[in-house]
């Protein structure tokens, strides 16, 4: 059974940081585009960060300089390092994976499996 799982979550004050992990389990995921999304009360589902199968990152323009995305292909693991965080970075984060993609799209169509998400609260 494919899985993604997230970690990493949590309540911190605006400035702040925090570390998200995502496990993928399954089947090996290093030939896939990996990605994180975030989803605010009330609003969709919005990309946040991706990184290509050869390792190339793509951010969306509000966390640029602020956050990084890395992953592990050894370990099946994609992560996200979240800096300078801000209240509007409050969000459940979701971890996704594009089957076989060569480069990290921003649209969420695009991706195959993914986790059940992680509450990441920004306090101002």
């Amino acid at each position: 059974q494919v899985r993604l799982v997230e970690s990493g979550g949590g309540l911190v004050q605006a400035g702040g940081s925090l570390r998200l992990s995502c496990a993928a389990s399954g089947r090996s995921f290093s030939n896939d585009a990996m990605a994180w999304f975030r989803q605010a009360p009330g609003k969709e589902r919005v990309f946040v960060s991706g990184i290509s199968r050869s390792g190339n990152t793509v951010y969306a323009d509000s966390v640029k300089g602020r956050f990084t995305i890395s992953r592990d292909n050894t370990k099946n693991t994609v992560s996200l390092q979240m800096t300078s965080l801000k209240p509007e970075d409050t969000g459940v984060y979701y971890c996704a994976s594009d089957y076989g993609g060569i480069r990290a799209s921003s649209e969420s169509r695009e991706y195959t499996y993914w986790g059940q998400g992680t509450q990441v609260t920004v306090s101002s």
